[in-house]
């Protein structure tokens, strides 16, 4: 039995990247004969591992059809960003009332670390996962763990698109464009006076600023997709 969870565990921790990856196109139907021979696997762990898939929101299923990658929309993105308000500005209220001086504390060390890679123009797959353990380590402050689990597989199936949208700020030095590391100051400050309010508002601009781009970062995307790259 343990032998065929790990299996089973293998086989969905590599389809989950694949699906965060777009390695599957929007909506395509997923094959799942060469997925058996690509991952060496046979039908039973991988349905499992499917079926896992389409409960987190990463694969659709249709009767008698099968299964397939999800859509990738600018509805679908905007979405993602309506809840990832919801969520964070929930979980950043919660911070403000129940975290202890000495978490908010090891928040703001966390800032002063990643400063200077912000300010000099660290990878963009780096500074993503900063930003990303940020907001993570915001939301763990409100002591709910269903809000971070959920923030956490936003993040999964919103990466590809962020990531994008990130490349975009940059500018012809390939440095950061400023403003990034600000706005989290702008939360943290609120947090640390254990003001809901400000927090929430400072939250709700910082992520439907970048939230209004996602149009323009879903036709980068399918463009990426669907033509050769040199």
């Amino acid at each position: 039995m343990s032998k065929q969870l790990s299996n089973v565990d293998r086989v969905y921790e590599a389809l989950r990247q694949m699906a965060a990856d777009f390695a599957f196109k929007p909506d395509q139907r997923i094959n799942e004969s060469e997925l058996s021979k690509l991952l060496g696997a046979s039908r039973t762990p991988l349905r499992e591992a499917l079926n896992r898939l389409v409960a987190e929101g990463f694969l659709t299923f249709q009767n008698n059809r099968g299964f397939f990658c999800r859509s990738l929309t600018p509805k679908y993105i905007l979405d993602l960003y309506e809840a990832r308000v919801a969520i964070e500005c929930e979980a950043l209220r919660l911070a403000c009332r129940r975290a202890k001086d000495h978490e908010i504390t090891a928040l703001g060390d966390y800032l002063e670390q990643i400063e200077p890679d912000y300010e000099s123009g660290s990878d963009p797959a780096e500074q993503l996962a900063m930003d990303e353990a940020f907001h993570l380590r915001l939301a763990q402050l409100s002591g709910n763990d269903e809000l971070g689990r959920m923030l956490r597989n936003l993040n999964d199936r919103i990466r590809y698109i962020r990531l994008i949208d990130l490349k975009r700020l940059r500018d012809k030095t390939g440095k950061r464009v400023p403003g990034e590391l600000s706005a989290h100051s702008r939360i943290f400050l609120a947090l640390s006076g254990r003001d809901p309010a400000a927090a929430e508002a400072a939250m709700r601009g910082h992520i439907e600023k970048r939230r209004e781009a996602a149009t323009e970062a879903v036709q980068i995307a399918f463009s990426q997709l669907y033509v050769p790259q040199d």
